[in-house]
């Protein structure tokens, strides 16, 4: 039996994916290629132990969903890493997908910066997220070497510096599209509201069987700037593909009524769009006593004698916040 199936939403049987499920698709009449996702309760457990501002959880959601499209693409066991580190007020994010499912995520930002800029109305992603670097990187274990590409963050949204990642170290084709939203529900209680996040994104890639087809644009120009060139033609399978997905809202991809078989139905039933069986992520984090064991005991003396406040030492996961005391005689420090 083919791991394809048509989309047919009309179907009485039809059961949409469901959240926290990234969705294989192709559209072979225009050799596109990508992935779809909505994301819920996944986030809401990432950003509930953190206590995030709005603010801080709309990129951390944004940068989460573009992992989760590019690492469940993974053929092999490993580690894809997304990471900024800019000047801006959210300085770091960090998004750690291990193959197949497990996703963990943090942010550091400094909270005055946030107050100063929300207040000075300066504070659209890109003004918070300021100047640095978005790096990717692919790490297939011990014996293998790792796979990092870099990109300039220099005002753009994360939509933005991802084309740009893909024009530069892939050479491949690429749109993706990004969004992150607060739902508020009545409680069971029926006292009130409580808060919900969702986020969405597509991902498309042209991926012709003749290379050639595939060019893309000379970028001219210095400073960041990108200045395509006007002789070029840009194929008119992709031209097609790109204008279908640059027509999704926001609220399309975070609408919980929308699925991402019936958003794939809209964009592309003229030309016929197949989906592969979805593949869920979870919130997942691999520290463990035993990881923190042995990153102290890696420590030199001065610093692991350093760890200790009346003879424990305390640390704190920064992704899933999990703490650890350790004694000298664990750390083999007695």
């Amino acid at each position: 039996m083919s791991d394809k199936i048509e989309i047919d939403t009309d179907r009485p049987d039809y059961t949409p994916v469901s959240d926290d499920v990234v969705l294989p698709f192709q559209v072979d009449a225009l050799d596109v290629r990508g992935r779809a996702v909505q994301l819920g309760p996944m986030l809401d457990r990432i950003f509930e132990r953190h206590a995030y501002p709005t603010a801080v959880s709309v990129l951390l959601g944004e940068i989460i969903v573009l992992t989760v499209l590019l690492g469940t693409s993974l053929k092999f066991e490993g580690k894809f890493i997304v990471q900024t580190q800019t000047d801006g007020p959210v300085s770091l994010l960090v998004v750690d997908f291990v193959s197949p499912d497990s996703v963990r995520a943090y942010a550091r930002f400094d909270a005055e910066r946030i107050e100063e800029a929300i207040s000075a109305g300066h504070a659209t992603p890109e003004e918070l997220l300021g100047k640095g670097m978005m790096g990717m990187t692919i790490d297939q274990g011990s014996f293998t070497r790792r796979y990092q590409g870099i990109v300039a963050l220099e005002g753009q949204s994360l939509e933005e510096v991802a084309r740009q990642y893909f024009r530069q170290s892939e050479q491949i084709p690429t749109e993706v599209k990004l969004a992150v939203a607060e739902i508020y529900t009545p409680s069971d209680e029926g006292n009130g509201s409580v808060r919900r996040w969702r986020a969405g994104g597509v991902l498309i890639q042209f991926l012709p069987e003749a290379p050639d087809r595939m060019k893309m644009p000379d970028l001219h120009g210095g400073d960041g700037a990108e200045e395509e060139d006007d002789s070029f033609s840009e194929d008119e399978a992709w031209q097609e593909a790109r204008s279908l997905v640059g027509t999704i809202s926001a609220d399309e991809l975070t609408d919980p009524q929308i699925s991402p078989e019936r958003l794939l139905y809209r964009l592309f039933h003229e030309s016929g769009v197949r989906v592969h069986p979805g593949k869920p992520v979870f919130d997942k984090c691999s520290c463990s006593r035993e990881k923190v064991i042995g990153m102290i005991q890696g420590f030199s003396e001065e610093d692991r004698e350093g760890s200790f406040v009346d003879g424990v030492a305390e640390t704190v996961c920064e992704f899933c916040s999990s703490k650890y005391q350790l004694t000298r005689e664990e750390i083999g420090q007695a």
